[in-house]
């Protein structure tokens, strides 16, 4: 073991004498250092380009984060829409004429009648108007499409409305039109101005609204600030059905009275009869 360990140090003095040896250590340390100042110098000028590629993509990230925020606030705004009066926010207003609902009282029904050359007819809408009868701005009470402009002779100027969810508006009665027909309007913009009609004359200036679900008119009082989804039109053969009853109740009434009538004139008839037979035996005696 001692003879290997001589031999050992023996072969090391031998290559530190050589005269190569040291020059090449030299040259390997110094290819180290200049491989490292290489790696240091090249990863300074990539730490920029790094730093770059990062930001851009943050902000990518950032900007989709954005984009995405839009898109769903926008959704939510939408799903938001609730049906407004078609009236300026801050002016105060009242229903004089309401929607005929067979449902509803004897009170709320006659008031929802309108008499036009001495019929009634019923509403299908309301009449908005103002305590001081003076004209005000008509508002779009849903965003949606002006799908057709009409000038009735009854009904004034009408301005017919398209809306998501099958749903219709009606604004009559206007004084003067200032949209045009397949123009989009958002909720709240101005359609027109109040005016009056033939239909409504009593009413005075006002605006006639009328809201439809799939064709079928609802009463807009019951739908005010709710959102368009919960607008449901009500059954149409409850509705008929009521109808129906209504009528054959008037009916009943009308023949009460007629059989009524007809007694009565029969009793008459038979009063007169036996005064005549009492004449008659009189005048025999």
């Amino acid at each position: 073991m001692e003879e290997n360990k001589n031999v050992s140090k023996k072969s090391w003095k031998r290559v530190f004498k050589k005269k190569w040896f040291f020059p090449a250590v030299y040259l390997a340390v110094a290819a180290l250092l200049l491989t490292g100042v290489l790696w240091y110098q090249n990863a300074i000028n990539q730490a920029p380009n790094i730093a770059e590629d990062m930001e851009n993509q943050l902000n990518d990230l950032a900007g989709d984060q954005e984009g995405q925020d839009q898109e769903d606030a926008t959704t939510v705004m939408q799903q938001q829409e609730v049906l407004m009066m078609p009236v300026p926010e801050d002016l105060q207003v009242e229903i004089v004429t309401k929607f005929y609902d067979y449902g509803a009282d004897a009170a709320d029904q006659e008031q929802a009648l309108i008499l036009h050359q001495n019929k009634f007819y019923q509403s299908d809408g309301i009449a908005i108007s103002t305590s001081d009868q003076q004209s005000f701005d008509v508002k779009a009470s849903l965003s949606g499409k002006i799908a057709e402009i009409e000038q009735d002779p009854l009904l004034g100027n009408v301005v017919k409305m398209e809306h998501e969810e099958g749903l219709t508006t009606y604004y009559a009665s206007l004084g003067e039109v200032l949209v045009e027909e397949g123009s989009q309007l958002k909720q709240g913009e101005t359609i027109g101005t109040a005016g009056q009609n033939m239909m409504g004359k009593d009413n005075g200036v006002h605006v006639h609204f009328e809201v439809r679900k799939d064709g079928i008119p609802v009463n807009p009082e019951n739908f005010i600030n709710q959102p368009i989804h919960k607008i449901v039109a009500p059954d149409q053969s409850e509705k008929d059905k009521e109808a129906t009853e209504e009528d054959t109740d008037q009916g009943t009434e009308e023949n009460a009275d007629e059989n009524e009538n007809k007694q009565e004139d029969e009793d008459e008839a038979n009063e007169t009869d036996s005064g005549n037979q009492s004449s008659s035996a009189m005048e025999h005696a």
